[in-house]
């Protein structure tokens, strides 16, 4: 036996191998589910009937989808492209705390108030991931090690700023800033935490940068300097400018995901765990399904979601550790990138 090279995948052989990656996945959890003394078939039954066939099921999928979509479209965009950011966790992060300071310290006009917040937020992230693109293009920085450094620094941000100079003012012992103000609050559906305009806004995005990256000339330029470097310097494009750009874009898009969770669900700066619950990691899944279409991100960020609102129906259920969730997320990474060699050569005798 032997591996010969793949010239290009068709699509119905990704589609198998992603598949698969998946359903062997399902069966490395459900191992870790019966050495922890539960039968993996129940606890499946229970998970997806907990989460598909109940009105609260959907709502936290919704929920949880959200910051998926916004993290996961970007970087399917910045992976496409050859640009590893491992930094999304950091970027909403920023994005919250910039939405956050114009909250609390920016006297704004009610109707002013939250679309300030909105850009705030995204200039937040984009700046945040922008850093590590300049030191990439200035210094040869790997951006793996700086954008996932920048996660910690990010995290000590917030714990700084909620345990110091942003501290709620009757907050007792708990650490987090003052509540906004109701106009500072994005709308949900009602009855649910699902923040509808954030959902909407994740949707347009994708399909607009489905557009961009397969319709336009700049996507063209995009594709060319992550696909073919040196065709890229032959033809003459700026790789550094693109670089940068989308840096910004896969940046901003995540710290609207950060000013969703703030504005639409806690309505406060609050600690790093509480706030993201590692959204970030969990959009690297969610990007590497969607194997480079910004489009598809519509459906892997669902699937996802599942896997994290079935978690917490598992802790409760079941007794067992919310890290299970990790788990999941991590057999299934793994999975992925091991099928990745089944996409680039097949079997030969």
């Amino acid at each position: 036996m032997r591996l010969e090279p793949l010239p290009s995948a068709s699509p119905w052989r990704v589609l198998g191998v992603t598949l698969l990656a998946l359903g062997l996945a399902f069966i490395l959890v459900g191992t870790v589910f019966w050495v922890y003394g539960q039968n993996p078939l129940e606890v499946y039954r229970a998970m997806f009937a907990g989460t598909l066939l109940e009105a609260k099921g959907w709502q936290e999928i919704f929920r949880r989808s959200i910051p998926l979509l916004l993290i996961g479209v970007g970087l399917t965009l910045a992976f496409r492209t050859q640009f590893y950011n491992i930094g999304a966790e950091g970027q909403v992060l920023l994005g919250a705390v910039l939405a956050a300071g114009v909250a609390l310290f920016l006297p704004l006009p009610p109707p002013l108030s939250l679309p300030v917040m909105v850009l705030a937020g995204a200039l937040g992230g984009a700046l945040w991931c922008g850093l590590a693109a300049w030191l990439r293009l200035r210094f040869s920085v790997n951006e793996i090690l700086s954008t996932l450094m920048l996660n910690y620094v990010a995290q000590h941000l917030v714990i700084f700023l909620i345990n110091g100079p942003w501290r709620g003012k009757d907050v007792r012992g708990y650490i987090y800033s003052d509540r906004f103000a109701e106009y500072q609050q994005l709308p949900v559906w009602p009855g649910s935490s699902v923040h509808w305009p954030t959902l909407l806004l994740g949707v347009l995005l994708a399909l607009l940068l489905q557009f961009l990256l397969f319709r336009t000339t700049l996507g063209f330029r995009l594709r060319i300097v992550g696909e073919n470097p040196g065709a890229a310097r032959y033809l003459g494009l700026a790789q550094g400018r693109l670089l940068l750009l989308l840096a910004l874009i896969t940046g901003g898009l995540a710290g609207l995901a950060g000013v969703g969770e703030i504005a639409g669900i806690h309505h406060r700066l609050i600690e790093p765990s509480q706030l993201s619950s590692g959204y970030g990691f969990t959009a690297i899944i969610v990007a590497w399904l969607a194997r480079g279409q910004p489009a598809l991100v519509l459906l892997t960020a669902p699937l996802m979601g599942l896997v994290l609102a079935g978690g917490d129906l598992l802790k409760v259920s079941f007794n067992m550790p919310f890290r299970i969730v990790d788990v999941f997320s991590g057999i299934i990474l793994f999975c992925l990138i091991g099928s990745e060699l089944f996409l680039r050569y097949r079997l030969r005798r």
